[in-house]
């Protein structure tokens, strides 16, 4: 009686176990594994699990390996990947160029912006540096700043200056240009000025513009290699250590949207006259990788999510909702592009020559 017992639970364990084997196969489709390559600061949003469970809806389990756009477009081995997807156009023409690609999508950009304090702005806004943009927001004027930054002023030499009277030149902490993308749109709006608000495209304006945008990067001293870096300075130590820091405009929007008490009343986002936007252009290097490009594009749930991370997507109105938290503008009016690739490579690699 034991026996039969015994062999009746066994047989019900093990039509248990199969049951949940095919009830687990039943329970959804197989999905298809793409993998891709993009810069560092969408990692968050592909790795959300919102994000994840949207493809996965349309059948896809997208995994992707992160490097810095300039990388992405010269050294990393593309074979391996379904899409590229840098940061920057420049970076992502060379790889449309590179592979005979003929379609591209750009689901999302960001600006080029100024994390800072409400005393900064401030000092400076007194000292004609920052003023009002076309729109209920303030920029830091490129062509003053540059004057400032050419004489070595400090901060302390700045009159009236009794909010932030530091013994350090007044300059924008950015990353590294030899390694990050954020540095190489920067350097693209400091050229664009000091070339008399003209795109450098001959190697004459390259040597024009040079001594003084490498001077900005190297008066600086040591450097991040990500937006990350500068931003959690920012972010943790304050106004002593990076009264002004260069950042995407997402990171500050995204940082409101989640409303972790990071952003404190007085921390205050402005933005470069002129600026650029970092435009998120994706690369399909496979039928797979085009799928992917098309529902970051089309699709109206990714593009939503991408607005929560910060990014301007193709539905301004999406963005729209989530930027009136950050008091960002719904539109830019001075931006400006950035140069070719290699003629952003070749001023990238002339500053980096000279640390």
């Amino acid at each position: 009686m034991k026996r039969r017992v015994s062999i009746g639970l066994a047989v019900v364990l093990l039509l248990a176990v199969v049951a949940v084997i095919v009830w687990g196969n039943d329970s959804g489709p197989d999905l298809k594994t793409v993998r891709g390559v993009i810069g560092s600061e969408k990692q968050a949003f592909f790795t959300d699990q919102r994000v994840v469970d949207a493809f996965a809806r349309h059948g896809l389990k997208v995994e992707v390996d992160t490097a810095g756009s300039r990388q992405i477009a010269t050294t990393v081995d593309l074979g391996k990947y379904a899409f590229a997807f840098p940061s920057s156009s420049p970076a992502a023409q060379k790889i449309q160029r590179d592979r005979k690609v003929t379609t591209v999508y750009t689901p999302f950009q960001s600006p080029m912006a100024i994390a800072s304090f409400e005393p900064i702005i401030a000092l400076l806004k007194a000292n004609g540096v920052v003023h009002k943009g076309a729109g209920d927001y303030d920029v830091l004027d490129i062509a003053k700043y540059l004057d400032l930054a050419k004489t070595g002023t400090r901060w302390d030499q700045l009159p009236g200056n009794t909010a932030y009277p530091a013994r350090k030149n007044v300059l924008v902490t950015t990353t590294d240009p030899r390694e990050s993308n954020s540095a190489a749109m920067y350097l693209s709006i400091v050229s664009f000025v000091a070339n008399g608000n003209t795109v450098v495209s001959t190697p004459d304006q390259e040597a024009k513009v040079l001594p003084a945008v490498a001077k900005l990067f190297l008066d600086q001293g040591y450097t991040q290699n990500s937006t990350e870096g500068p931003f959690e300075d920012y972010l943790s130590a304050g106004m002593g250590k990076t009264p002004l820091a260069l950042i995407y405009e997402s990171q500050f929007v995204d940082r409101v949207v989640r409303g972790d008490g990071s952003i404190r009343p007085d921390m205050r986002m402005i933005y470069t006259a002129p600026t650029v936007y970092s435009k998120h252009t994706l690369v399909p290097l496979s039928g797979d990788g085009d799928q992917v490009g098309r529902l970051l594009a089309t699709d109206p749930e990714l593009g939503k999510l991408a607005a929560t991370f910060g990014f301007r997507t193709t539905s301004p109105q999406l963005f729209a909702d989530v930027a009136a938290q950050a008091h960002a503008p719904a539109d830019l009016v001075d931006a400006v592009e950035p140069p070719s690739f290699e003629t952003l490579e070749r001023l990238l690699d002339a500053v980096g020559k000279q640390y």
